[in-house]
């Protein structure tokens, strides 16, 4: 019996170091800021959709998770019928929204993530000061339709380069680009709100620091 308690205790830890190593795989590679690539001339001008782009977003903390979308802003991405050569797009903060809540809850925790709530502006997002995120394209590499971007992420006045794999389609003067999931750490931005890293004392009263994204544009040739 004994052997065999042994043999589940171990059998447990090898999935759960397997699971933990598949989602430490998805945080993408943060590095310093990079020079914005420029278009060629004979590069065209797509301008976002931002009535269908979003960015997906998933929260965790060790008893759940919260799910939720952001609204692009605005955008271009500059590309040939064959590649994307430069672009950028502005997230609106204001339009932080939770998915899996209703009623009170709902409208608590995005007030919470906006930073609308009086005390507590700077635990996220603080969408009064900053109301826009940024992304610029710094680099695109690969072949066919599997890319992986690499571009500056700005939050709250702080950048950083992040790059993620990501399917581009062409259909027309159209161009539809989404990413495979992906995760930042929120706290290189300083979004350090129940973090661990940053606050040592929370024992299980965390939340992770990283926020998984999937980015999907739209766009179409002006």
């Amino acid at each position: 019996m004994k052997k065999l308690i042994v043999k589940i205790a171990l059998f447990s830890f090898f999935v759960t170091a397997l699971v933990a190593c598949k989602d430490g795989n998805k945080e993408t590679a943060t590095t310093s800021e990079k020079e914005v690539k420029v278009a060629t001339l004979a590069a065209s001008d797509y301008n976002v959709n931002v009535e269908k782009s979003i960015i997906s977003w998933i929260g965790s903390k060790p008893t759940g998770s919260h799910n939720g979308t952001i609204k692009i802003a605005s955008g271009t991405l500059m590309a040939t019928e064959t590649a994307i050569e430069a672009g950028k797009f502005s997230i609106d903060m204001n339009s932080i929204a939770d998915l899996d809540l209703d009623g009170d809850m709902k409208v608590n925790l995005e007030a919470h993530l906006k930073g609308t709530v009086e005390g507590k502006e700077g635990d996220f997002f603080n969408v009064n000061e900053f109301p826009f995120a940024n992304f610029e394209i710094t680099s695109v590499t690969g072949e066919g339709s599997k890319l992986t971007v690499s571009g500056n992420l700005t939050i709250k006045d702080k950048t950083h380069n992040i790059e993620f794999p990501a399917v581009i389609s062409y259909e027309g003067n159209d161009m539809h680009l989404k990413s495979e999931a992906f995760s930042i750490d929120r706290t290189k931005w300083g979004v350090n709100y129940g973090s661990k890293t940053i606050f040592g004392d929370l024992g299980d009263k965390f939340i992770n620091d990283e926020i998984e994204l999937v980015v999907e544009l739209h766009a179409s040739k002006s």
